[in-house]
């Protein structure tokens, strides 16, 4: 799957705030990042619409988009809601879950293999987007998984930028082999429970990312 310019944009920026090339505050000018990126400013709107929807940037009317840094409890807490929010998808999945599904995050999963063998986080982050995105949908509750979206959308950078560390890959990977087993068994409980988990991990892994580059900087 090619990605569009305006993503590329938005995973770059996404790194220079988390980097500290940009700090909380600062405003983010298209025609600066325009000549940056060599690229019209098109593509610097829509990756800033991607920032501000993550909640990484805050658009302010008349100003312009400025970045917004959630505090370390801010983020704690977005963590721990979401991976309830997953634990009651995978609960409803494990129920409600069809053949073709299973399938489907069958070859996601296999497609997150092949991304552990290149080493490409990137990559890796789109198959597991595609997995989560099909529990959500085979909850059979289009209002969870509409939140479920939501909360995903807005922790994206932290969850995308978390799979960096050594063995976070593979690790995840272990993971998702749990997810599917419990699926594909009708467990409930343990859908729930391996759900909740790799969320729950995803945030104590993004902390300890922040804690490495911080200390590469210093």
């Amino acid at each position: 799957m090619e990605l569009r310019r305006a993503d590329i944009i938005a995973d770059a920026l996404e790194e220079l705030v988390f980097t500290g090339d940009f700090h909380d505050g600062d405003r983010l000018d298209e025609l600066r990042l325009a000549r940056q990126f060599e690229v019209s400013r098109t593509p610097i709107r829509e990756a800033l619409q991607r920032l501000v929807a993550s909640g990484l940037a805050e658009q302010i009317p008349r100003r312009g988009v400025f970045v917004r840094q959630p505090g370390p409890v801010e983020l704690m807490e977005m963590f721990e809601t979401m991976a309830e929010i997953e634990g009651v998808c995978g609960r409803l999945a494990a129920l409600r879950i069809s053949e073709a599904a299973l399938e489907e995050l069958d070859m996601a999963n296999a497609s997150c293999c092949a991304a552990v063998a290149d080493g490409d986080a990137d990559a890796y982050y789109r198959e597991n987007e595609r997995f989560h995105h099909v529990i959500y949908h085979q909850a059979g509750n289009g209002f969870l998984e509409h939140e479920a979206l939501r909360l995903h959308r807005r922790l994206k950078p932290f969850r995308r930028l978390q799979l960096r560390l050594r063995g976070r890959m593979s690790q995840s990977m272990s993971e998702h082999k749990a997810i599917v087993e419990a699926l594909r068994a009708g467990d409930a409980d343990r859908a729930a429970e391996a759900l909740r988990g790799h969320v729950a991990i995803q945030g104590e892994k993004f902390h300890l990312l922040m804690s490495s580059l911080r200390s590469a900087a210093e």
